[in-house]
């Protein structure tokens, strides 16, 4: 009995992992992982970047500043100011998986017991995708904890890509 629960367990935890990583590219449609943006005006973009199931809010978070530093630097901008941001997400309802363990005791004498347990998603977890509004300066940068240097941001996100 206890084969097949493991070889169950074992196929469920390699579905789980599965998932496709979240990469920095373009998104192949409109819900496909990775950017899109359009440009409202010139200097101002809507960037957007959709991770894949499971993938990390603050790697969502962090690749659409980086695109948005990537737009700056090809336009000729130095810096740019996130005006508006928000998150969307979709709850995790995919098929879940639990693994328990406990044991019992029957004999004369009280027993002690201990139980332990886990699930996990085969899912791989919610999808996220941020959405940022930016506009693009040239020269110095202005003060503001919203303004981002292209360049640095592109130098030290673009390490984690």
């Amino acid at each position: 009995m206890a084969r097949p629960f493991l070889a169950l367990a074992a196929a469920a935890f390699l579905a789980a992992c599965a998932t496709a990583p979240t990469l920095y590219q373009p998104a192949a449609g409109p819900q496909g992982v990775g950017y899109s943006e359009y440009s409202i005006e010139p200097g101002r973009y809507r960037v957007t970047f959709r991770g894949g199931p499971g993938a990390p809010a603050q790697q969502v978070t962090d690749y659409a500043l980086l695109r948005a530093a990537d737009l700056a630097l090809a336009n000729g901008y130095d810096w740019f100011r996130v005006t508006d941001r928000y998150t969307e997400g979709r709850p995790d309802n995919g098929p879940r998986v639990g693994v328990g363990v406990g044991g019992m005791d029957y004999g004369r004498r009280s027993g002690l017991s201990v139980g332990l347990g886990t699930s996990f998603s085969l899912g791989g977890g919610p999808s996220l995708a941020t959405t940022i509004e930016v506009v693009m300066g040239r020269g110095e940068r202005p003060r503001g904890a919203d303004v981002y240097d292209a360049r640095a941001l592109r130098r030290n996100l673009g390490q984690r890509v």
